[in-house]
């Protein structure tokens, strides 16, 4: 909820994440927050705090990322985005700026995210517009094999496996959507929906599903993993660059305090 005499505006935020040390502020180190928060704090003339749907990790880009913060009552949305595009750097842009309920929250108020990672398998590589937001990975790949695969991991299951473990972190997740089509260009592209998503949770999905279809494991070997109760070191991390958070989706204004507040709560393991 915002403070009294504040109001909380919405953000809609794309950026090229590879000269960015991922989303969250840290120290010494150049990053998506610590840039829009700065460029905000200079423009307003006090310090702000935004809160994002998922925090990128460094290398990941993002075309539909979403954060809110609390501003001054009062504040005009269309003169700031057009101060912000003056001032912010080339590789972060705020699309977008919105007064939104106090009630909304970009992190917990969301009901699922949506990644795409992009896979170049042709000999030559990444097309040279394209080499920052896709892997060039010059190997075959059944597609087929991959989706068969693919579909064996749909659900709310725990996937510890596939994440890199946080103390106090839950693991399990709903996957929604993990779907490999071939673009007209020729290249890969995982379409990733979930509730949210654990640490390098989608690399590691992506990673396991290429062993897949250049047949180094059998289409049932990333759905046996989920039985694990830890990351599974067998599984090979897809590289960030070719990964992109493409959009997240927020239910009915009616409906923010309620999401949020069964987001909040502790995932518990599913009943068998």
């Amino acid at each position: 909820m915002s403070k009294p005499g504040l109001q909380r505006y919405r953000l809609d935020v794309g950026y090229d994440g590879t000269d960015f040390s991922g989303w969250a502020v840290q120290p010494d180190r150049r990053t998506v927050c610590g840039t829009l928060t700065d460029a905000l704090a200079l423009l307003l003339r006090q310090p702000v705090q935004l809160t994002v749907a998922g925090r990128t990790d460094a290398g990941v880009h993002a075309t539909a990322q979403v954060a809110h913060v609390d501003l001054p009552a009062g504040t005009d949305p269309d003169r700031l985005l057009h101060r912000l595009a003056r001032l912010l750097p080339a590789d972060v842009r705020v699309r977008a700026i919105s007064p939104v309920p106090p009630e909304f929250d970009a992190r917990f108020s969301a009901v699922r995210r949506h990644y795409a990672y992009r896979v170049a398998t042709a000999a030559h590589g990444a097309e040279p517009l394209r080499r920052r937001d896709t892997l060039a990975w010059p190997h075959p790949a059944d597609v087929d094999a991959m989706n068969a695969s693919a579909s064996g991991l749909l659900g709310e299951h725990d996937f510890a496996a596939f994440c890199r473990g946080r103390e106090g972190a839950t693991t399990i997740r709903e996957l929604q959507r993990l779907h490999w089509t071939r673009e007209a260009d020729g290249a890969l592209v995982a379409a990733v929906s979930a509730d949210a998503f654990c640490h390098s949770m989608v690399r590691s999905l992506v990673g396991a599903l290429l062993a897949v279809g250049r047949g180094q494991r059998p289409a049932d070997w990333p759905a046996g993993l989920l039985t694990r109760t830890e990351r599974a070191s067998d599984v090979v991390v897809a590289p960030a660059h070719g990964l992109t958070l493409v959009g997240v989706d927020y239910p009915p204004l009616a409906e923010l305090a309620a999401r949020a507040s069964v987001t909040r709560n502790l995932r518990r393991p599913p009943l068998v």
